[in-house]
């Protein structure tokens, strides 16, 4: 399955689950016009096909003690495939990055991190630079959440 075979009706469940991963069926039904047996066999197929990759509660930053949101710009310092990979395995077992992009541009990859306080944001870049593959970073505090995940905060 892919896009083009979306028709309307699927597209309004997914925009309606991206908004709001808990309607049930029947909740869908009365927002998208089907049964509820209908979607709850769109939303099976969806998911099988990997439209829908999951679902998760959107939190609070306060709710984890971890207030401090920091975009990080990453340039490696080789772009050799064995220390790329090292790269990539340290940004997936460090649990202070929520994200990771890899971009165009100055910087190798974008990094979406979230700690507790200023000098947790410290150690955190230490630990990066001390995986001696970093050339150069450049962090930027995220004073405000506007809109995330495509919902305004």
């Amino acid at each position: 399955m892919n896009n083009d075979q979306l028709d309307h009706h699927d597209i309004k469940i997914l925009t309606l689950l991206q908004e709001n991963g808990r309607l049930t069926s029947q909740e869908l039904s009365d927002l998208v016009g089907l049964s509820p047996s209908q979607c709850s066999r769109r939303r099976i197929h969806l998911e099988q096909h990997q439209f829908i990759l999951g679902y998760q509660a959107r939190l609070s930053p306060a709710a984890l003690k971890q207030e401090v949101v920091s975009m990080i710009e990453v340039k490696l310092l080789s772009h050799e495939e064995d220390k790329a990979h090292q790269f990539l395995e340290y940004v997936c077992q460090e649990p202070a990055i929520f994200d990771a992009y890899k971009t165009t541009g100055d910087g190798d990859y974008s990094l979406r991190c979230v700690v507790a306080d200023l000098p947790s944001l410290n150690e955190l870049i230490n630990r990066i630079f001390t995986t001696r593959l970093i050339a150069h970073i450049k962090t930027s505090v995220v004073l405000d959440r506007v809109k995330e995940n495509g919902i305004v905060i």
